[in-house]
Parts: C-alpha cells; sequence; structure tokens
C-alpha cells in the first residue's frame, strides 16, 4: 500500500513539472496549405508559340528577358515565346489557383533535365524540372501540361517546316537552272518526301530520348509534389495544314505547282498561309502522324509505372479549320500563317505578289538568319489555342487515360 501511494505521489509530481513547463516551449504553427497549381512543360505547342501576348521570361541568371529587338539572338530567353493566350490558361481547371508556364518554343527532351543553353541552338533559360522545383516549394502541383517530341537531336518541327515551304518559295519563283544562293546553298526545288522530314530511324531515336525525359520529369515530380497527388497531361501534335487546299488554290495564271515557275499561284498560296506543294501535303500529315505515334509509345511505356499520366490526342482538334482548308483567309483559321520579313524590320509580309527572286530570296534569308522574324509560322494562334484549352479542360477532369480530342463539323469540340 505504501509503494503505491508514493507512485501516485510521484506520478502527480511529474504532471506538475510538465504542467509548469509546457508553457515555456513556443507552439509550433502548422504550415499553412500550398495553393494549388497547374503547370506547362515542353516546346512551342504548349508556350503558346503563335498565340502572341509573350510574357518576359526568366534566362538562366533569373533576369526577366523582355522583348530584346529583332535583330537579337534567338537564343534569348524571350524567344520561348510564353504567351499569355496559351492553352494553359484557357482551360477550364477548377481547384486550380495558380498557372504557370514553363515550356519554351524550340524545347527539346534535352531541355526537360538540362538547361536548354548548354546544346546547339538552345536558349538560354534553366533545365524544365529545375524551375518546376521552384514552383513546387511555393505551391501543391496538382496539373502538368506536357508536349514533347516535335523537337529532338534528329529534327525540328521548325526545320521541317521552313524546308517545305522553301522548296515551294524556290519552285515557284525560280528555274530549276538558276543557281541562286541561299545563306545554307541552293534549295531544292522538288515536294517534300516523308523522309526528307524523318526517317524511321530518326523517329525511333527520338522516341527513346522522349521516354528518358519524360520518365525524369515524372520521377521529380513524384519528389516534389506536396501531397503526391497529380495529373500529368501528354499532349501531342495538330497539324496546321489540311490533306489538300482548297481548290481556288490548286491553279494560278494557267499554271499548277508541278511545273517550273509560278509566281501568281505562290503569292496566292502564301496570303492564304499555306504556301506549300500539294505534292507535301501527304508527307507533312505522316510525319505528324509519326509524332503522334511517338507521344502513344512514350504513354505506353511509362504508364504501367506512372499511372498519373495521361495521353491527350489532339491530332483532329483542328479539322475543317487548318489554314487553306476552309477559307483562303487565314484569319479564319486555326494555326499561324507562314509569314516573313523583309529584315528585321518588324513588319510581316502578307503578300509576296510582284518581288522577283532577289527579294524572295533576301526574305527567306532573314528566317534563316534571324529565325524569331518567322518562327510563329504554322503554329496554333489565340483561337488554336483556346481549343487547345477546351481539349484539356477535358482531359483534366476524365478519369480516363486516354482521351481524343475532336473538333467536328459545326465547330463544337468532342473530347472522350
Amino acid at each position: 500500500m505504501r509503494m503505491a501511494r508514493r507512485s501516485l505521489v510521484v506520478h502527480v509530481l511529474t504532471v506538475a513539472v510538465v504542467s509548469i513547463l509546457l508553457p515555456l516551449t513556443p507552439a509550433v504553427p502548422a504550415r499553412a496549405a500550398l495553393l494549388t497549381a497547374a503547370v506547362a512543360l515542353g516546346d512551342s505547342f504548349i508556350s503558346g508559340e503563335g498565340a502572341g501576348a509573350y510574357q518576359p521570361v526568366a534566362d538562366v541568371n533569373g533576369a526577366a528577358q523582355g522583348f530584346p529587338g529583332w535583330s537579337a539572338p534567338n537564343s534569348n530567353a524571350y524567344f520561348c515565346h510564353r504567351s499569355a493566350n496559351a492553352s494553359i490558361f484557357r482551360a477550364d481547371l477548377p481547384g486550380v489557383a495558380a498557372r504557370f508556364n514553363l515550356a519554351c518554343s524550340g524545347g527539346q527532351p534535352h531541355d526537360i533535365a538540362a538547361a536548354s543553353s548548354s546544346r546547339a541552338s538552345g536558349r538560354q533559360v534553366a533545365a524544365q524540372v529545375d524551375q518546376l522545383r521552384t514552383v513546387a516549394r511555393t505551391h501543391d502541383i496538382d496539373l502538368v501540361l506536357l508536349g514533347l517530341g516535335s523537337n529532338n537531336s534528329s529534327f525540328t518541327f521548325g526545320d521541317v517546316a521552313v524546308k517545305c515551304a522553301n522548296r515551294f518559295i524556290a519552285d515557284a519563283w525560280t528555274g530549276w537552272w538558276e543557281f541562286w544562293a541561299y545563306l545554307n546553298g541552293p534549295v531544292p526545288q522538288e515536294p517534300c518526301a516523308a523522309d526528307d522530314l524523318a526517317t524511321a530511324a530518326q523517329l525511333s531515336a527520338a522516341t527513346a530520348e522522349t521516354v528518358q525525359a519524360v520518365r525524369t520529369l515524372l520521377t521529380v515530380l513524384d519528389e516534389i509534389d506536396a501531397d503526391g497527388q497529380h495529373r500529368v497531361v501528354l499532349q501531342d501534335y495538330t497539324n496546321p495544314l489540311p490533306t489538300d487546299v482548297l481548290p481556288s488554290l490548286v491553279e494560278e495564271d494557267g499554271r499548277q505547282d508541278d511545273r517550273d515557275k509560278f509566281r501568281a499561284l505562290g503569292a496566292e498560296r502564301y496570303r492564304a498561309g499555306c504556301p506549300i506543294h500539294r505534292a507535301s501535303l501527304p508527307a507533312g500529315h505522316a510525319f505528324s502522324a509519326a509524332l503522334g505515334d511517338l507521344v502513344g509509345s512514350v504513354h505506353a511505356q511509362l504508364s504501367p509505372q506512372f499511372p498519373q499520366l495521361v495521353h491527350l490526342n489532339v491530332q483532329r482538334a483542328f479539322d475543317g479549320a487548318r489554314l487553306c482548308e476552309a477559307t483562303t483567309d487565314p484569319a479564319g483559321a486555326l494555326a499561324t500563317p507562314i509569314r516573313v520579313q523583309d529584315g528585321t524590320s518588324g513588319v510581316f509580309l502578307t503578300d509576296l505578289a510582284g518581288y522577283d527572286k532577289i527579294a524572295i530570296q533576301r526574305f527567306a534569308n532573314t528566317c534563316v538568319t534571324y529565325f524569331q522574324t518567322c518562327q510563329e509560322s504554322w503554329h496554333p494562334n489565340a483561337a488554336g489555342h483556346g481549343v487547345l484549352g477546351r481539349c484539356l479542360t477535358g482531359a483534366a477532369a476524365t478519369a480516363a487515360r486516354k482521351v481524343n480530342c475532336v473538333r467536328e463539323p459545326d465547330g463544337t469540340v468532342r473530347v472522350g
């Protein structure tokens, strides 16, 4: 009985001491819940290239780069062309408090884990996962929109577009016997074939690069996301051009594009935004389909390990509203027309009628030397990004891991 009474006394004294000391220990405030965020990563189809309203971009040193002038190096961070009209800002994303656009026009798989500036023709921006880590310090990342694969160490979308457009322009304005020099030498004048855009070996290599980059991103995201709950929408690509041009764009002045020199027709298609051989269009659609297959393969390889990965197929999102498909007015399409400048004037040429081949050469060389003067060409415009935003809305709302976004003939957008 005496031992029990002593234990009770000791217990009471201990509780009393603890009660005295507790007020002296400062209370640790609970960590405030982080604001939720949606983040865009990848290349031009995500950054908003072609949609205008481009925002300053932080370079590798953290300095915000605004428009540096048309003659500035294309490596300037600003030319990532992060648009306020990009689809990440157009989508309806309930519950998302903040949105961040970290994508960069011309972005390659390399740029996910390493600074773009560390590769040839890269821009002065930090690795995209490092930029993502910065966002994760202050926000809970719930959604990531990712576009990757159209640019890689084997080929880039910009090079493909310039190649086919230049062939058409050279064919329209010069004879095959005229050896007038572009900066990179004579330009072939025959239509583009599939292997001119990307060979099977190049597509295979590009797929492997993209798988590695997306795996790295998903692994980092699992590490840095505050609650571990996020959805990653891997979007593929849509072709800005139709399977064939409007009948009114087939012939002009009695000449089609299957003969030598057809300047009036060349000018007409340029005005409409689609300076390209009709025979190049099948190769272009095979190329865009191959890019879709590339993205689909990346999803198939990684989704078993990363169930949060969703494939958003937008290859038919612009059906009926591509350049030269329903109207010769490029303002009525969902993609930007090919447009060049005469030097770094800042003035886009909307018509090439009346110009001789020397002037045409000068315009083309401006695009080669100062790519920013023509890099918006054949990308989704602001209206196009509005459609892609609706595609993203659907992909973010469904539990499906494969989502198709299709524009119907009446203009409605179906996601499912």
